[in-house]
């Protein structure tokens, strides 16, 4: 299946500041993917290149198999900065005024946007009255008139509260059910864990990896391991079937394994024939974050 968006060797400088190097990935149709990475990693801009704000140094992408144009263009809704609407006026009012300006859609598609993001009820209080997360619905309201295939996210729920956070996750949720493609960029890893089906992870303008988001953040088991000889244990455990990998810290060797594969009596019998007594055999999990800051930490 032709990708929804191709990214091809996307480079960007401003001045000395190498913002993106080399940067090559794929968006698959249906998924929701996520541009991962700490603040300053190169997300905001990568977006602003694929949405036309910002022209590449070098490198090129692909919406829909063909170079962006304004015909393309049309098929993507955008959320890239804070809403912004008129205070003074209801919800109708500012849809009504996001459509006459973009060309997007037509008036009879703003109480079909409203009902997706829940705000029939509210559409003629002013925006001034929305809480930070009906707000943000907004938005994401003004980013679906005209019903585009693709919707692009910087930072959906940055300064929600949790309340508001909840909504716009279930709101992306429930446009990926309806087909949409959705690219999010974000620097928090539950946000990308709990919505996302595929990911980008950014670092200072490189890209470390990509992929489906349980094979990139997927979890390990960590199984703790000592005696009174650690160097013969490291050289005999370094033999073990179906450990990733392993290492030694002090007196405790730690093996790896992919998740839910470690057995503790194995590891035992396994030594214990060797001629090594164990004194402590523990199993820990590997946590999403700790795999995450592995990737972006020096």
């Amino acid at each position: 299946m032709q990708p929804v968006l191709s990214i091809t060797g996307i480079s960007k400088s401003y001045g000395s500041i190498k913002a993106l190097k080399n940067v090559s990935f794929d968006v698959p149709e249906g998924s929701v993917f996520g541009i991962l990475g700490p603040n300053g990693s190169g997300k905001t801009t990568m977006l602003s290149i694929i949405l036309d704000i910002l022209k590449a140094d070098t490198g090129s992408f692909a919406w829909f198999g063909q170079s962006g144009s304004s015909i393309t263009r049309r098929q993507i809704g955008s959320l890239l900065e804070t809403p912004n609407f008129y205070h003074y006026l209801s919800a109708v009012d500012n849809l009504n005024i996001t459509q006459a300006i973009s060309g997007r859609g037509t008036p009879a598609d703003i109480d079909r946007v409203l009902e997706i993001v829940k705000l029939s009820e509210r559409k003629k209080s002013k925006f001034s009255a929305y809480s930070l997360g009906m707000k943000q619905r907004l938005a994401i309201g003004a980013a679906l008139l005209g019903d585009p295939q693709v919707l692009v996210f910087d930072e959906p729920t940055n300064g929600l509260d949790p309340v508001g956070i909840a909504e716009i996750r279930e709101l992306i949720k429930d446009l990926a059910k309806k087909g949409k493609t959705i690219i999010m960029a974000s620097h928090l890893l539950d946000e990308v864990e709990k919505v996302c089906t595929h990911l980008a992870i950014l670092k200072k303008g490189t890209l470390l990896t990509a992929g489906k988001v349980d094979e990139v953040l997927s979890n390990e088991d960590i199984v703790e391991v000592s005696s009174s000889d650690p160097d013969r244990l490291k050289m005999v455990l370094q033999n073990f079937p179906g450990a990733s990998s392993l290492q030694q810290d002090g007196h405790m060797v730690r093996l790896f394994f992919p998740v839910g594969t470690a057995k503790l009596e194995d590891i035992n019998r396994f030594s214990f024939e060797k001629g090594i007594t164990l004194n402590q055999l523990t199993v820990k999990k590997k946590s999403l974050e700790s795999k995450f800051f592995e990737l972006t930490n020096d």
